[in-house]
């Protein structure tokens, strides 16, 4: 009875902690101005008591900027979901009044080769749950905010005297109000630590992502995202020594602090990089050990992808931390290592917020002398570039190279224009559709990290991708060249004009070579009017027209031909495509009556959301549709899919997937046998085959472990995982899945070991890969003997309809912009597959 009742004790204890006080959270040792407002005073409740929404914790930010005069804050922009993008500037008020000097000098000492380091302050950027279900930072901000206002005496001075504090309250504003609300919406007031409770088990897709559903902790260096936008103009607005990054992991963890895994550490990076974030480590163990909590370092996570918060900073002369705690997932939850509680897991991140400003302070000289070294080392490297240089381009696509001078300009790289056409290894560089880079610059080492191909590794294991080759990322020409063929730098960049060459009483032509075509065609297909692909290619008034051109016939429409052409001329500019005016449909090659030019349909289109489909994927076209090609799609949950009506989508999309319930399954094979079109990515090829809607020749792996031990069996299943390389594929250009492309090989991602052999005819296999298709990543030899040769796609018909697979993700994280066509092409296309 006695063991019982001490059980009951404890219980009641730690469930206590969700309506704890400050006391259990702040340092007790010092005063706290009562001017300052406490988070209670303003959300109406204990930190931890409740899931902090971001209105709420928006409430507060402010309401400490209004009460104190330490904290300035900003407003930096939007989400999709209209939320703010908040940021507060922590410092002394004696620095806040000469804020704008501190900031030039910060700056000035990344770009001379000497500086003070004896007065001027560390720049620390704190930013919190970036993955809205990891929510124990941003709520651990409130107490970070309230602490750096409100706590007074010499400590507090002396740091805030000697450092610029940039606080991110939320780097995820949508994903973390809904978020909030799951947990709020289903928390007991008896609370239950039962795992298996619905507290802890979110709803499809979850809290983690952005409105999109995108996993914004993958887009520092992509910068596609609005939330991304915003953090990246203050990176570089202020080039933070030290950026943090609080997360969250598995419930049965501990706490995760850097440095990762040494040998998994990108080359570009320097070891005095790894060597002071150890040195910051020991602060942290030293305030983990304090407060009696259990962490790791260096056994997991690593720091090879820039396109995450904690490594971004490395390869930008500051030191990234990635902060990983586990999680509560609601109030409090069962685990191996008792029952963890919100409050805890909050208490342990703004444990470390408080850790790291202690090394930044005590660092403070060694830190400000490593990032100015850093850029020193860059310039000299820079400077022996002398006036080389790179370009990139694609002559019949203006718009993909825009985007990546666009990131490009986001990043404070300096590009140039193309000074004349040029032509190099049988490309052809055109002014207008061409940058160049020149490697002698500030962010010379940056540029590097773009722009490499990689193949050899120290380590055969990555956290994340392996390879992000912006260039083939982008499918575009690029290769060494001299800044003799760059002309002025660009300052104001913008897209290239479209619009109608002039009235036509008989047909409109444009290629399919730009990456807003799509848009285009379907602006005229919604509008109702006819239009058609040619097959062939063809020559009109002396111009050269390729595979997939499009015909909009002048007459019999339902528009006039004065309409036609205004509207036509309108979303030509609106899409920034050059459409030509034709007078006669006699052509060299085929006419414009010809059997060879299909007629197209306005796709009507459903993407598959909900239980088993991969949310990522799923996000990523819907994104690209909505917020690119301006093309609607339903989104078509799994659960509600048995009473739909199919009949009114003639292309439905499976990203990713486990598959399909039963009737389910039959409900999608009838609607496909009279007549629809699917498009289905990676693992639902699999369930496919499994169901015969589709025969699959799928490639096995033979591997067998040998020589190997029980200690190395993780590693050994690890190495053959392709976490995303860039592999080399040639193209039937005249197979309507690859109009639009005018080089006859594509850099395509993966990220799965789903091989399919070809075909026996040729002309089934109008993607294949190369005898050595490894163009940037790592692959295991195995792995990479099994792609030789084998097919990224595959069609099936299936009744009067087809199905359309690809084994990979063609719309990867928004930035792979040189494979979206596949997916458009395989809806604008279906019928002429």
């Amino acid at each position: 009875m006695q063991r019982i009742f001490l059980l009951f004790l404890l219980i009641t204890s730690l469930f206590s902690q969700s309506q704890t006080d400050l006391s259990y959270y702040l340092p007790q040792n010092i005063e706290y101005n009562p001017s300052i407002p406490t988070p209670k005073s303003v959300i109406g409740h204990h930190v931890g008591e409740w899931h902090i929404t971001h209105d709420k914790l928006v409430e507060y930010m402010k309401a400490l900027a209004n009460a104190s005069n330490r904290i300035t804050i900003e407003d930096r922009g939007k989400t999709f979901e209209d939320r703010p993008l908040l940021l507060l500037t922590i410092t002394s008020p004696k620095n806040h009044q000469n804020l704008k000097a501190i900031q030039s000098a910060h700056i000035e000492a990344t770009e001379t080769n000497s500086a003070n380091l004896e007065n001027r302050p560390i720049v620390v950027y704190q930013g919190f749950s970036i993955h809205g279900n990891e929510p124990s930072g941003s709520n651990a901000a409130l107490l970070a905010a309230y602490y750096l206002a409100a706590a007074e005496g010499s400590e507090i001075d002396n740091l805030l005297e000697h450092s610029v504090i940039l606080l991110d309250p939320s780097l995820n504003p949508d994903g973390l109000q809904r978020f909030a609300y799951w947990a709020n919406s289903n928390k007991n007031i008896n609370l239950n630590p039962d795992p298996n409770d619905r507290e802890y088990s979110e709803v499809w897709p979850g809290g983690r992502t952005n409105h999109y559903w995108f996993d914004m902790n993958r887009d520092w260096l992509p910068v596609q995202l609005p939330e991304s936008r915003a953090r990246i103009e203050t990176f570089h607005n202020w080039l933070p020594n030290i950026l943090t990054d609080h997360h969250e992991m598995g419930t049965n963890a501990s706490f995760f602090f850097q440095p990762g895994i040494p040998s998994r550490t990108h080359p570009l990076t320097p070891q005095l990089n790894q060597d002071l974030t150890k040195g910051i480590a020991t602060y942290h163990a030293k305030a983990l050990d304090k407060i009696g909590s259990l962490y790791y370092s260096e056994e997991s996570f690593d720091d090879f992808y820039y396109g995450k918060g904690s490594t971004f900073p490395d390869i930008n002369g500051g030191i990234g931390i990635l902060f990983e705690q586990a999680s509560s997932r609601g109030h409090v939850q069962e685990s191996e290592n008792g029952l963890l509680t919100f409050p805890f897991t909050i208490k342990n991140q703004f444990t470390a917020v408080l850790s790291t400003l202690a090394a930044a302070n005590g660092m403070r000289k060694d830190i400000l002398e490593y990032q100015h070294n850093f850029f020193k080392d860059a310039r000299n490297e820079a400077s022996k570039e002398g006036k080389k240089a790179i370009i990139f381009g694609d002559e019949k696509d203006a718009a993909k190279t825009y985007h990546l001078a666009e990131i490009l300009k986001r990043h404070r790289i300096d590009f140039h224009e193309l000074k004349s056409d040029f032509s190099k290894d049988g490309k052809k560089y055109k002014k207008g559709y061409s940058y160049v880079v020149p490697k002698n610059q500030k962010n010379t080492r940056l540029i590097n990290a773009m722009f490499e191909t990689r193949t050899a590794f120290k380590d055969s294991l990555f956290y994340d991708i392996s390879a992000w080759t912006f260039p083939l990322a982008f499918n575009l020409d690029y290769t060494e060249t001299t800044m003799a063929n760059a002309g002025n730098s660009v300052k104001n960049l913008q897209q290239l004009s479209g619009g109608v060459s002039s009235k036509s009483e008989y047909a409109y032509l444009f290629e399919w070579n730009e990456y807003y075509s799509p848009k285009l065609l379907n602006a005229i297909l919604k509008k109702g009017l006819r239009a058609k692909v040619a097959v062939k290619q063809f020559k009109s008034n002396g111009k050269a027209y390729d595979y997939g051109t499009i015909m909009i016939p002048a007459k019999n429409q339902n528009l006039s031909a004065t309409e036609i052409y205004t509207f036509l001329n309108d979303k030509a500019q609106e899409s920034h495509i050059k459409v030509d005016a034709v007078s006669t449909g006699l052509n060299e090659g085929i006419d414009l009556g010809s059997r060879n030019f299909k007629a197209l349909e306005l796709p009507k289109i459903a993407l598959l959301v909900g239980d088993g489909i991969t949310s990522y994927d799923a996000g990523e076209i819907w994104h690209l549709f909505d917020t690119r090609y301006d093309i609607i799609a339903t989104k078509l949950d799994t659960k509600t899919m048995k009473r739909a009506d199919l009949s009114r989508y003639n292309t439905i999309i499976m990203v990713n997937s486990s598959g399909l319930s039963e009737g389910n399954t039959k409900k999608l094979q009838s609607w496909i046998k009279d007549g629809g079109t699917l498009v289905a990515y990676k693992n639902a090829l699999k369930w496919l085959n499994s169901k015969k809607l589709m025969t699959i020749d799928f490639k096995k792996n033979k591997l067998i472990a040998k020589n190997i031990n029980y200690e190395q069996r993780s590693d050994f299943r690890g190495a053959q995982v392709i976490g995303g390389a860039i592999f080399e594929a040639e193209l039937d250009r005249s197979h309507p899945i690859n109009f639009g492309y005018k080089n006859d090989k594509l850099p395509m991602f993966r990220n799965s070991t789903l091989f399919i052999n070809e075909d026996k005819n040729s002309y089934n296999n109008p993607i294949q890969y190369t005898k050595k298709p490894l163009l940037s990543g790592y692959i295991s030899e195995e792995n990479l003997d099994s792609i030789r040769k084998t097919v990224p796609l595959k069609i099936n018909r299936v009744g009067r309809g087809k199905v359309i697979g690809f084994t990979d993700n063609t719309n990867f994280r928004a930035f792979w912009y040189g494979t979206n066509k596949l997916l458009m092409n395989a809806i604008f296309f279906r019928e002429e597959m």
